[in-house]
């Protein structure tokens, strides 16, 4: 069905099905074009207007007042409804509702409603006659009740101990609206002006520029953006008698943002509707629901979530993960285990109903633990010479707020309860060496050093460069990166920092560019390197703890701050090449003062063992960890991975870097994702709107190999988790574990040159 979008659709914004044929030429009605029943739409008449003469005298194009009058025809009714059968199609409101867009006085509205089977082409709907008048039609929002509802409303707000709130009027005028609709199809497409068929130029896709509140922003705004080539995002289904959502919904249109399935026979709403995280919409009103999956709380971009007369005893807890949700339309359900959830959403309205729900929900059950993936045996990684390396941005206190993650129960964004699951992980899995993104100086201090030390770890921490320039109160809230090492394993011979934006503007070749002083130097990002010898078999290792900029739109910004990454490691690699052997003495264990013994701990001494030498940077093991803020198919990631990256790279774009932008960027080094070796996880970072791999662990494939992983999340408990962090995970990014084995050095074979036999020998011969 190549041509199925042309073939159902108006031009608009919807999709939907018809029976009925349309008009051979696929035109549009105009206003002061009568439609007739009984003959064809361009039969000819006197009323007919064409495009050499003036409409007729009894033609509405004639009323001076028929833009006011709502029984004149609405365009496109003839091609909505697949033929030229519908007439004087009207919602039978409130008069006072009616009057609402209107300030004149003095017009007298008269509507006569005959056929309103039209709609879809077939009989009934009551085929009534009435008239409304009135002298005046208000602006004023009248008080709306059940009994202004075409043929009654079941009044589920009769035993509420408080009267309704003002916003509930608001459910039952929409509530009243679609009850007088009746089971035709279609209807939210037929009562929707024609929009523009360009991608991009409809509301409902158009895309808000966000705007740059802090180092951190909205995580959300890293959003992936729908495809271009989608023409139409609203689908209406209604009025069917559809039994059943397909799965082809769910496989085959991800991009909507508007399903209206309402008037059918759905008894089961299917868990995989958590696949349409893009709605905004959707209307399963009077269906034959019986409950909701816990999924819906995957959709937290709805807006407005219709439930009216379905068969709803009560809503899921998962509700309130729907913090964008501004109208929940419950009316109509007996709702008899969540009588007081009606009366929380009648009394309050839809958000305090939701914020209720993720408060007072209870907490969920924990996924099963992350799988380990040994990826050498024993034989093939020696346990001498392997260590064990953790990454993990965990989100500092000051970025965790309901404003950025709104589907997170306050209680799961208390740092005083983050930051002891944070502890409590870190110390479970016992590793080496910790790189930690996103942990701010005062809780390095009070915190993380403290804690850490008491199971062995030395800490070394480097906060972002606006720190330096604020006082020391001020300061405490600045983040950065905090490596720590097991004191008994690792001898720490340097430290060296890199302030991306300093070394930016101090590099001669990019002095007077004004994208480097525009672009680069108000991203503080910094880059913390430690030299580390193991003090069992005198290996030295290089660790990079660094995080990006999170900005979508500085890509370019993220390969400049990477590129100065390399180089700088490039050059104080060669120079740890040349570091001299550690002393004996300086191997020996470090002797903790009295705030920082370890309880409990034995300390076994361990005969010296001679420092490894190495012939260049590219021999030394390097491990570079982090917050890329980067996907697989960004710059950053082929600049690493490649080694090289063009000065002409799409994300430059038509900035200038100096030397980065004239020749390229390269660098020595021969480094791979760690994940790799499993084909990456599925996502490190886990928001509603962005699930993507951002955070890596890059290492030199010439001098170490990858022995273990920690697996991902239980995929089960993600089905029901719209994002992090949660109850079970205290960071919007997710812990990455390595374990390594240090490959040999392979020793140069001295070889003696054979010139042959001297002059001596063959004389003696």
């Amino acid at each position: 069905m190549a041509d199925g979008f042309n073939r159902f659709n108006t031009g608009g914004q919807f999709y939907y099905h018809s029976q009925h044929s349309g008009h051979p030429r696929n035109l549009h009605n105009r206003n002061g074009s009568p439609i007739g029943n009984s003959r064809s739409l361009f039969q000819a008449n006197p009323d007919t207007p064409s495009p050499n003469r003036s409409p007729g005298t009894h033609s509405p194009a004639h009323n001076p007042y028929s833009m006011y009058n709502h029984g004149n025809h609405r365009q496109n009714h003839g091609l909505l409804n697949g033929g030229a059968g519908h007439q004087n199609f009207q919602m039978n409101m409130h008069k006072g509702f009616q009057g609402q867009s209107h300030g004149h006085q003095g017009h007298h509205v008269n509507n006569q409603h005959q056929d309103h089977g039209g709609i879809g082409g077939q009989g009934g709907f009551g085929n009534h006659q009435h008239s409304i008048s009135t002298s005046t039609l208000s602006n004023a929002t009248p008080h709306f009740t059940p009994a202004h509802l075409q043929n009654g409303t079941p009044d589920n707000s009769s035993a509420l101990s408080k009267p309704p709130n003002d916003q509930y009027a608001q459910h039952l005028q929409e509530y009243g609206k679609l009850k007088m609709a009746g089971d035709k199809p279609h209807f939210y497409a037929r009562t929707t002006p024609h929009v523009s068929r360009i991608p991009g130029a409809t509301p409902s896709s158009a895309s808000t520029k966000l705007t740059d509140a802090d180092e951190h922003g909205t995580r959300s705004s890293r959003a992936e953006e729908p495809a271009d080539n989608q023409l139409w995002d609203a689908m209406d289904l209604g009025g069917h008698g559809l039994k059943s959502m397909g799965a082809s919904l769910f496989r085959h249109y991800p991009h909507l943002q508007k399903i209206y399935f309402n008037h059918n026979r759905l008894s089961s709403l299917p868990p995989h509707v958590s696949r349409l995280r893009n709605l905004t919409v959707l209307d399963l009103s009077f269906n034959q629901l019986t409950e909701i999956p816990p999924e819906i709380g995957m959709l937290t971009n709805l807006k407005k979530l219709l439930l009216f007369d379905n068969r709803l005893d009560e809503l899921p807890w998962e509700v309130g993960y729907l913090y964008q949700l501004e109208m929940l339309g419950l009316e109509g359900n007996p709702m008899r285990r969540g009588h007081d959830q009606m009366e929380r959403l009648v009394e309050h309205g839809t958000q305090e109903l939701v914020r209720y729900l993720r408060e007072e929900a209870p907490e969920p059950i924990p996924p099963e633990e992350r799988s380990w993936h040994q990826i050498l045996d024993e034989s093939e990684a020696p346990k001498k010479d392997t260590f064990t390396v953790i990454s993990w941005n965990t989100l500092c206190d000051r970025a965790a707020t309901q404003a950025a993650y709104g589907y997170a129960p306050t209680a799961a964004l208390s740092w005083q309860r983050r930051k002891y699951m944070i502890l409590d992980e870190l110390k479970a899995r016992e590793a080496d060496i910790l790189t930690l993104q996103e942990v701010d100086i005062e809780n390095y201090n009070e915190w993380f050093a403290p804690s850490l030390a008491s199971q062995g770890y030395k800490g070394v921490f480097q906060a972002k460069g606006r720190a330096r320039t604020m006082s020391e109160k001020e300061a405490k809230i600045v983040d950065g990166c905090a490596t720590f090492y097991k004191g008994s394993k690792y001898l720490l011979l340097h430290k060296h920092v890199i302030n991306y934006s300093q070394e930016a503007i101090n590099r001669p070749d990019m002095k007077g560019e004004h994208d480097v002083y525009n672009r680069v130097m108000p991203r503080d990002h910094i880059a913390l390197v430690l030299f580390l010898e193991n003090r069992q078999t005198g290996t030295r290792l290089i660790v990079v703890n660094t995080h990006l900029t999170w900005e979508v739109w500085f890509s370019d910004v993220k390969i400049v701050q990477v590129a100065i990454l390399m180089e700088h490691l490039a050059k104080k690699a060669d120079e740890y090449a040349r570091w001299p052997p550690t002393k004996d003495k300086d191997k020996e264990q470090f002797r903790f003062a009295n705030e920082d013994s370890v309880d409990g701990l034995d300390i076994v001494k361990a005969d010296p063992v001679p420092s490894v030498a190495y012939d260049s940077g590219k021999q030394i093991p390097l491990l570079v960890c982090g917050d890329f803020n980067s996907t697989h198919d960004s710059g950053v990631h082929e600049l690493i991975t490649q080694g090289s990256l063009s000065a002409t790279h799409p994300e430059l774009g038509n900035q200038k870097y100096g030397d980065f932008t004239r020749n390229g960027m390269a660098h020595p080094f021969n480094m791979q994702s760690s994940y790799n070796k499993i084909g990456e996880l599925p996502f490190t970072n886990w928001t509603p709107d962005f699930r993507q791999v951002i955070d890596y662990v890059w290492y030199s494939t010439n001098t170490l190999q990858v022995a273990g992983l920690l697996g991902e999340v239980d995929r089960s408990y993600m089905s029901k988790v719209p994002g992090f962090p949660n109850y079970h995970f205290p960071s919007d990014h997710l812990l990455l574990m390595a374990e390594y084995s240090v490959k040999e050095k392979k020793e140069r074979k001295q070889v003696e040159a054979d010139f042959g036999p001297s002059r001596r020998e063959s004389s003696r011969q």
